[in-house]
């Protein structure tokens, strides 16, 4: 079966469907939230009953508040059998959290994804790794079934697209991504408000989180990775949480001697979020894939147990296998 054939089939069987069930990955980033609300406000357009949710903990990123949450549901209040789940930009099952469980028992599960490192699960598995986003996926899925762009929708797949992309810097930026996002624009999309709420507004508390770690920060000429660790206290003193600090990779990645920007985040309970960014020598993808994570080529990241700077060390020892 071709690629537009498992894309085709994915659409009738979401078409088809009375009642839907939509679930991201944890922690969701633009294009999980985005890529997801606009399906599930697609969906109940078409008529549908529409629950879409992502694993604990359930809380929307402040700066991804202003999509549509008319359908979003706490994890506990998806459906435990579905008639379908469909299951957008998840590269592997533990990623959905606790709605796992939901879609061992689902009818019938579909999945929508661009990452290289999806590890191949669902009923129906449509991966696309040329994809810049899982909302272009959703764009094309959409025009398949026939369902009409509104403008929030169109406001949600922007989202999806422009936060993917790094603001179509990214080298995964394509003629066909510009197309479709053009097409969004036109269907009513706002890229003042998506570029405004997502880029250019944090509470004064980041301020405060973000001198912490970067007053840390350990940038290694030699190996062209700098690094830094963000703690529970430096949250605490500076009045913010995790969702608050999302953009903080973006900034320690601004050093130019370094291809790599690595950041940990010690969750305090004993595991270390790491997020890590590359400039194209480091497929930062497949490293985080050597931890059990995921992501792209220049984007990933994953989760262990450990403490914060020995995780890096790990990091850094590996860095070298991936370049």
């Amino acid at each position: 079966m071709s690629d537009r054939e498992i894309l085709r089939s994915a659409a009738q069987a979401i078409a088809g469907a009375s009642e839907i069930s939509l679930a991201c990955h944890i922690g969701p980033d633009g294009d999980a939230l985005g890529s997801m609300l606009g399906l599930a406000e697609a969906a109940s357009n078409a008529g549908k009953i529409v629950k879409a949710s992502f694993g604990s903990p359930f809380v929307v990123p402040d700066n991804l508040s202003f999509l549509p949450t008319d359908h979003l549901v706490a994890p506990g209040d998806l459906p435990a059998r579905p008639e379908i789940l469909v299951v957008l930009d998840v590269g592997s099952a533990d990623r959905l959290g606790e709605i796992a469980a939901n879609a061992g028992k689902a009818k019938t599960v579909v999945v929508l994804d661009h990452h290289v490192t999806n590890e191949g699960f669902g009923d129906i598995a449509y991966v696309d790794p040329t994809a810049a986003a899982t909302g272009e996926i959703v764009f094309d899925l959409l025009e398949i079934a026939g369902w009409d762009l509104t403008p929030s929708i169109a406001n949600s797949l922007l989202t999806a697209v422009v936060t993917d992309t790094g603001r179509f810097q990214y080298s995964n930026t394509t003629p066909r991504t510009l197309e479709i996002a053009s097409e969004l624009v036109a269907a009513g999309a706002v890229p003042t408000l998506i570029g405004q709420r997502v880029y250019e507004e944090a509470p004064f508390g980041y301020l405060i989180a973000a001198g912490s770690a970067l007053g840390r920060a350990n940038l290694d000429e030699g190996l062209s990775v700098v690094s830094t660790v963000l703690t529970q206290e430096d949250l605490k003193t500076a009045g913010v949480d995790w969702g608050d600090v999302d953009g903080l990779i973006d900034t320690i990645r601004l050093a130019r001697e370094a291809d790599t920007a690595v950041l940990a985040k010690d969750q305090g309970d004993g595991r270390v979020k790491v997020s890590m960014r590359s400039r194209g020598a480091t497929d930062v993808g497949s490293l985080a894939a050597s931890f059990g994570g995921g992501g792209h080529r220049l984007a990933a990241g994953f989760t262990v147990d450990g403490d914060p700077d020995q995780v890096i060390s790990a990091v850094v020892a590996k860095l070298g296998e991936f370049r």
